[in-house]
C-alpha cells in the first residue's frame, strides 16, 4: 500500500509521518530528498547552475537557498524551472525507495510529500492521500514558533501552498490536527489510520 502523506507548512505532516512510521511503516520524505540532491554536489545542481547562472550556487556547492527562495518567490517562471529540474529527480529517488522498502517486506510505504495536490504528478503512483489539516492561524503560529521566521514569511509562503478546500479535495483521509490536538490525539489517528492500511 502506497500512501501520499501532505499538508500545509506547520500542519504536523512530518510529526504523523514519523508516528506511522514508528508503527513499521517506511517513510520517504520528498524534502528531505529535495535537500539532498540540492545539497553540496547533488544530483539538481548542474542543471541548476546552467539555468540559473552560478550565482545560485554557493561557496560549498549547494544551492543558494536564501537567493533561489526570494527569486521564486518574486518569479513565478523561475519557480517552474526549479521544480523542472528537482521535481523528477525527487520522483525518481522515491521510486527507488520505494522498491527498496518493498524488497524489504514494507506492508506500508508513506510518501511524504509537501506539494503533493500543487505538484499534480503524483496521483498516479499513490494508493490513496492522506492530508494533515488545521486551520492557517495554527499553521502561522507554529511556524513562527519554531523557525523564528515573520508572520508575513510564513504568510508568502502559505500563498504558494494548496488552500485548505483544495487539500480536503484530494484527500482519502482528513488526519484533524488543529490547535487543541494532542500529541496523544495525533498518535491515536496515526495508530487508527495505521489499521486502516493494513499496518
Amino acid at each position: 500500500m502506497r500512501i501520499g502523506l501532505t499538508g500545509g507548512i506547520g500542519s504536523g505532516k512530518s510529526t504523523f509521518g514519523q508516528l506511522l512510521a514508528s508503527q513499521g511503516a517506511a517513510l520517504i520524505d520528498a524534502d528531505q530528498i529535495a535537500r539532498s540532491v540540492t545539497g553540496p554536489g547533488g544530483a539538481a545542481i548542474d542543471a541548476i547552475r546552467q539555468t540559473f547562472g552560478p550565482d545560485y550556487v554557493d561557496a560549498s556547492g549547494a544551492l543558494d537557498r536564501a537567493r533561489m527562495r526570494a527569486l521564486a518567490f518574486s518569479d513565478g517562471n523561475a519557480r517552474m524551472r526549479l521544480e523542472s529540474i528537482v521535481h523528477p529527480l525527487v520522483t525518481q529517488f522515491s521510486a527507488e525507495g520505494a522498491r527498496q522498502a518493498q524488497q524489504d517486506g514494507k506492508r506500508l510505504i508513506v510518501h511524504d510529500i509537501p506539494l503533493l495536490v500543487e505538484s499534480g504528478r503524483w496521483a498516479r503512483q499513490l494508493d490513496a492521500v492522506v492530508v494533515i489539516d488545521c486551520p492557517a492561524e495554527t499553521q502561522i503560529e507554529r511556524v513562527v514558533q519554531r523557525s523564528g521566521l515573520a508572520r508575513e514569511a510564513v504568510q508568502a509562503i502559505l500563498s504558494h501552498q494548496a488552500s485548505r478546500p483544495a487539500r480536503r479535495a484530494a484527500a482519502d483521509a482528513v488526519v484533524h490536527n488543529g490547535p487543541l490536538c494532542t500529541l496523544t490525539q495525533l498518535q491515536a489517528q496515526a495508530e487508527q489510520l495505521g489499521r486502516l492500511f493494513g499496518l
